[in-house]
């Protein structure tokens, strides 16, 4: 190969690298080590409810989410997240190498309940509420209205056995849930960012 279209090629690079590096910031967020900076009760941050997405650039879906866990797995800092069987986010979930869970202030809490109660099925949840959709570097769909992004590369996925229920609790909850059994996904936590005031 000539050597002139190497340090082309070379230079482009270093010109792409650095803006891709900061589409984040772009947005307002910091990058943030979650095992130094993540501030919320893992107990209860889920509680407040999230925002799930999986996609691409092409197509990307999303959804509210009210369980999940937070902690350490196989010497990864890990992040764990359940999609019903009949919820269309189940379909980008499997196909997507990474996810992201994103968190928004009090002031969203009209798209929480109208992430949780539309399917994207019926249209583009996010065009509908006026949401700005950005992606990551590694392409993976977030909201530029959210106050922390945390993004993350499934290393496994299970649908849960009824079979293997050990307690009513479980057993009660699918006893009469339209939805179906939950896929539990086990991601690494390969990046965070959150808003500045």
């Amino acid at each position: 190969m000539n050597k002139s279209i190497i340090t082309a090629i070379l230079a482009t690079a270093l010109m792409i690298v650095p803006f891709s590096a900061c589409a984040q910031t772009e947005n307002g967020f910091q990058k943030i080590d979650v095992k130094e900076s993540f501030s919320e009760n893992g107990f209860n941050w889920f509680h407040k409810a999230e925002i799930l997405a999986a996609g691409n650039k092409d197509k990307h879906n999303a959804m509210t989410i009210g369980w999940g866990g937070i902690g350490t797995l196989w010497g990864r800092t890990a992040l764990t997240v359940y999609v019903a069987e009949k919820r269309h986010t189940k379909l980008f979930m499997d196909k997507a190498k990474y996810f992201t869970v994103m968190a928004l202030g009090p002031e969203y809490s009209n798209v929480l309940s109208y992430m949780g109660t539309k399917s994207g099925r019926d249209g583009d949840k996010a065009a509908a509420l006026g949401l700005h959709t950005a992606y990551t570097d590694n392409g993976t769909p977030y909201y530029t209205e959210a106050s922390m992004v945390i993004e993350c590369k499934t290393m496994y996925a299970a649908p849960f056995e009824p079979k293997n229920f050990k307690s009513d609790v479980p057993k009660n909850m699918y006893g009469n849930f339209p939805a179906g059994v939950h896929t539990m996904y086990i991601g690494e936590v390969v990046n965070a960012w959150q808003k500045q005031p």
